[in-house]
């Protein structure tokens, strides 16, 4: 997924150089909301092992 997020940010600088506003904006918005998602299961992966640990 994060490659996914990299592939839409170089899309959206690329866009920009060329001057595609509409096309820069919404794959930037793309790679934001990918980002985030990312970092969400990123914190849940490192947390719920913790959590479910069985104590012994």
């Amino acid at each position: 997924m994060l490659g996914w997020s990299l592939t839409f940010i170089v899309l959206a600088i690329v866009a920009a150089l060329l001057g595609f506003g509409g096309i820069a904006g919404a794959a930037a918005s793309i790679a934001k909301i990918l980002f985030f998602v990312f970092v969400a299961l990123l914190v849940l992966s490192l947390i719920l092992p913790r959590i479910r640990a069985p104590r012994a």
